[in-house]
This record gives C-alpha cells, structure tokens and sequence, in this order.
C-alpha cells in the first residue's frame, strides 16, 4: 500500500496546488447549483431562497477544509488576482489556477445536470431556455433582473467581490487580529452568506468569474445554445470581469485604510543555538594530568 501510494504521489507542486482549486471548486460548485437546482425544480416547495444561499456558503466552507491545505482555496479567479497583486501569490500560479477553477466548476455543474435531469426536463417541459417562467439556465449561471442596467449590474459586481475581499483578508493578517486557522472556511463561508444573503436580487452575486464561466459553459453544451450568452446584451462579460475589479478594490481599500497603518510585529529575540557543542572552551589536558590519569587505570 505504501509503495502504491509512493507511485500514485504528484511530485510538481504546481500541479498538485491545481488538482486542489479543482477539487475545492468542484465541491463549492456541487452544493450551489444542487441547491439552485433543488429550489428551482420544486416550485419552492422542497428549499427557498435562504436555503439556496446556504448550500453555497456550506459549499465554500467544504472546499476549504478540503484544499486549504494543499492550495490556500482560493476557489476564486478574483481571489487569486488579488492575492498575486498583493505578493501572496506568484503570477505564474493566476492562469493556471483560474483554468482549473472554471473547470472544476464546469464539471460540477455537469453532475448537478444529471442527478437533477428528469427534474429539469419535467419542469421546464423539454425545452431548455434562459427566459420565461420556467427557465432553468439560472439554476447554474447567473443573470440580471430585468431591465437591470448595465452600469448598475457592474457595480453590483464589484461592491460584493470588493467586499469579500475586504472581509476575508484581515482574517490571516498577523499585524491585525488573525482568526485561528481552523476556523477560517466557516468564517469565509459566513461572509459570502452574507454577501448573498444582501446583493443578490440585481444578478445573482456571483462574486467569482469561474462559479459563473464553468456553469455557463456547461449550459451551452447541454442544450440551452447559445441564448446563455447572448442573453440580456451579451450580459455574460459583466460577471466575468467586474468580480476581477472588485477584487483589487477591495484588496486595495485594505491596504490603503487598514494593513498600512498597523503596527509591526515585535522582532523576535535570537535564539540561542544548543544544537552544537563548543569544545574550544573545554580546558586543555597536561602531560602530568594525562600520566596520572593512565596510572589510575592501571
């Protein structure tokens, strides 16, 4: 068993930090639209909003344990801009994350589509679209309430991934006051309930460009066509780049207002090395001590 697992172990760190955003995306994924699925399909009846918003945060905090450990989770292209910006990061890890990230989305929502398919084609009667009263497309992607203006849906966008940015980066900041470690994907998950919980109504608060590309992928090859991005004026771009702005908004807004003007962490006093023993202090033998010492043993 040791030896398979030996062969079975990724020796590229890289590679293994991207199997954990896909992994932890996929878990975030799997709860969020399976609740969006299970609200949707039921008429209300078996979930309601707050229940919806719940299975994402329950998903965030999931993913988190899961991956914290191997890739920081950020679950988030945003996230990882605003990470790298920040010098947590090394750019060369943004596009692969991000990739990763949409993918393990786009696979979960497939899932979604196959456990929840009878229910979907039961309630919306066969016919797969984005408008009307028994849409389903929104069960994966989000989109805009109507009549929603442009401007006002981008700003949506950036005030909640401004926001989350702003809220979970004191959360490890050792100058400010860090939350236990252990603790930190129920608090995250705490902040994007509220998130959702708040600024949801305009379109849907997605707060995360790979939680809405990978869905709206998938949609566009399971049979809702093209609609899901040409839909409301090509409105697909609004939650693909504003969460990215945001982002830095909010990683800028802490820096400026909060993380410069603490104070810096006490030097830590050196440490005495025991490690070693030093024998150049050891007094020197005699030649009359050394003849004693043999005439004892005899």
């Amino acid at each position: 068993m040791e030896e398979f697992k030996r062969s079975m172990r990724i020796r590229n760190p890289l590679v293994r930090e991207c199997l954990g955003e896909l992994l932890g995306t996929f878990v975030l994924l799997l709860f969020g639209c399976s609740g969006a699925a299970q609200l949707k399909t039921n008429n209300a009846t078996k979930g309601e909003y707050l229940s919806a918003n719940l299975s994402f945060s329950v998903g965030v905090m999931s993913a988190m344990y899961i991956c914290m450990g191997i890739s920081g989770a950020h679950l988030n292209p945003a996230v990882t801009l605003s990470f790298c910006s920040l010098g947590r990061v090394p750019w060369v890890k943004l596009v692969p994350y991000s990739l990763c990230q949409v993918l393990g989305a786009y696979l979960a929502s497939g899932l979604v589509f196959m456990v929840y398919y009878d229910a979907i084609m039961i309630y919306s009667g066969g016919n797969l679209t984005v408008y009307g009263p028994n849409e389903t497309a929104s069960i994966f992607a989000t989109y805009p309430m109507e009549n929603l203006s442009l401007s006002s849906s981008f700003l949506d966008q950036v005030v909640g991934t401004a926001m989350l940015l702003l809220c979970i980066l004191p959360l490890d900041d050792k100058k400010n006051s860090p939350a236990p470690k252990a603790l930190l994907p129920p608090i995250v998950a705490t902040v994007v309930l509220g998130i959702s919980m708040s600024m949801s109504s305009n379109c849907g608060a997605a707060i995360n460009p790979a939680r809405d590309l990978g869905p709206r992928l998938l949609t566009l090859t399971a049979g809702w066509g093209t609609e899901v991005f040409t839909c409301y004026n090509y409105w697909f771009w609004v939650p693909l780049t504003a969460p990215l702005l945001g982002g830095l908004v909010g990683a800028g807004m802490y820096l400026v207002l909060i993380a410069w003007h603490l104070p810096d962490l006490p030097a830590e006093p050196p440490r005495e090395r025991t490690d070693t023993i030093e024998v150049w202090k050891k007094p020197m033998t005699t030649e009359k001590e050394e003849l004693e010492l043999k005439t004892a043993i005899c």
